[in-house]
């Protein structure tokens, strides 16, 4: 317990005059939070033009923050401003009372019972979706998978066909992503309409037109399996059921969250099979014994332990979402410092996950070290992609069955081929996205030997 009458400020560094090291953390935010913290620990300050950031590393302090004392933190302004104008107040954005009845009403849409109708649906799209692919063509691998994850989104949570909106959500998508990450134009008054807003403005009109057509349709013709219809007939326990706008948000919420995560892991997971080919060896071997060449399902799910385990370590390299911020309500203590209330508190997945003190050759990527015995070792959040505490991800049980069913379905039949660059240069901002296109060349399998040498590639 941390002496408050002798709590200190956590170190940092001094930076500029008005903008602080908001310069430095705009050029290559992931290596300057990794040189923050080589250099002044696992508790750093530093400042931005209307503030601080307080950085944590350590799983302890993070568990602090998210679990243990998770009442005495929000989301934040800097989360609101983030993502406000396209969530408005669904349950990533919510707070207290409201986001627990919120939470309360979604809930049931990710029941462990209910996902588990979805396997089969996983599986179908994704042979729809392969079936177009052709023999040594070239592809890119994040809009493939895309495509296919907003596709799923679509049909297992709202009931309809949204292969027509993929582009269109997509782009919009991109265009949230890229307004999330800090330029010089967001210090200027929020009413001086810049071209990255008025970007913004008509990527939240295309999204609102699509989440409209699905509402309508499903207020058309509700059913009894689809989260939209849950939510459009779901009542408190003063039966109160949910506005216009909040079905809305909702709605947009799962549209985008249930989607952008699981298409990263999944591209993330080629890349990084596509330099290990003794890895994916190993992996088409399960898959060999397990399913003998049929279709996954959710019952063989169990049987592929090596699978599971190659998903968690392509997570703990490369997690979807970066980072995580919140903001306390009332002053804090973490280790031997004070943090005060309405500061930003920032929390690196990508730092934590490649830190040497829990995982032997960070660098690597070795789905063999995901024992039980590994994950009893290391701190609860050495490893937390889906966040923890109250607010942990609602989806997190839908993306792993997802991403364990379209890698096993897609694995079968298909090698891919990296022939884009063998670095990622990613695009931190509410995910971690890549600038350029993953592009890797389709190869069928049947009738085909690969080279398969043990060789590792370092990750970058």
């Amino acid at each position: 317990m941390t002496n408050r009458r002798k709590a200190k400020t956590p170190p940092g560094p001094d930076g500029l005059p008005v903008v602080g090291s908001l310069h430095e953390f705009a050029r290559d935010q992931f290596e300057f939070e990794r040189r923050m913290h080589r250099e002044y620990g696992d508790v750093v300050r530093w400042k931005i033009p209307n503030g601080w950031i307080y950085h944590l590393a350590d799983p302890d302090h993070i568990e602090h923050v998210l679990v243990r004392n998770n009442q005495n933190y929000v989301k934040g302004e800097a989360f609101q401003e983030a993502l406000g104008p396209v969530t408005g107040n669904g349950i990533l954005n919510s707070e207290g009372e409201f986001w627990r009845r919120q939470r309360h009403l979604v809930e049931p849409a990710f029941h462990p019972e209910r996902i588990s109708t979805y396997a089969e649906m996983m599986v179908d799209v994704t042979e729809g979706q392969t079936a177009r692919w052709r023999d040594d063509e070239v592809r890119d691998v994040h809009s493939e998978m895309t495509a296919l994850t907003l596709e799923i989104v679509g049909r297992s949570l709202f009931g309809l066909d949204l292969s027509d909106e993929s582009e269109r959500v997509g782009d919009a998508l991109e265009v949230v992503m890229d307004a999330s990450e800090f330029s010089l134009a967001d210090l200027l008054p929020k009413e001086v309409p810049t071209p990255g807003r008025r970007r913004l403005e008509n990527a939240v009109e295309t999204l609102d037109r699509v989440v409209a057509r699905i509402i309508r349709e499903r207020k058309r013709n509700p059913t009894d399996d689809d989260v939209v219809s849950m939510l459009l007939s779901a009542r408190d326990e003063e039966g109160e059921g949910m506005s216009d706008r909040q079905v809305r948000d909702e709605v947009m919420t799962l549209l985008l969250a249930g989607h952008e995560t699981t298409a990263l892991a999944l591209t993330f997971t080629f890349f990084v099979l596509a330099q290990n080919p003794g890895v994916e060896e190993k992996l088409l071997a399960e898959l060999d014994d397990v399913l003998g060449g049929d279709r996954p399902t959710m019952a063989d799910l169990n049987d592929l332990t090596y699978l599971e385990q190659v998903v968690q370590e392509s997570m703990r390299l490369y997690p979807p979402v970066p980072g995580i911020v919140r903001e306390p309500v009332e002053d804090d203590y973490v280790g031997d410092y004070r943090i005060p209330a309405g500061v930003t508190v920032s929390m690196s997945q990508y730092h934590v996950h490649r830190d040497p003190r829990w995982y032997d050759d960070p660098m690597a990527f070795r789905p063999e070290r995901w024992t039980d015995g590994f994950r009893e070792s290391i701190p609860r959040l050495a490893y937390f992609p889906f966040a923890a505490g109250p607010r942990r991800c609602i989806g997190d049980r839908f993306a792993m069955l997802e991403a364990r069913l379209v890698l096993a379905t897609i694995l079968q039949e298909f090698h891919l081929e990296l022939v884009s660059s063998p670095a990622l240069d990613l695009q931190p901002s509410i995910t971690a996205r890549p600038q350029n296109p993953v592009q890797m060349k389709i190869h069928e399998r049947e009738g085909t030997q690969w080279d398969v040498s043990e060789t590792e590639v370092e990750i970058s």
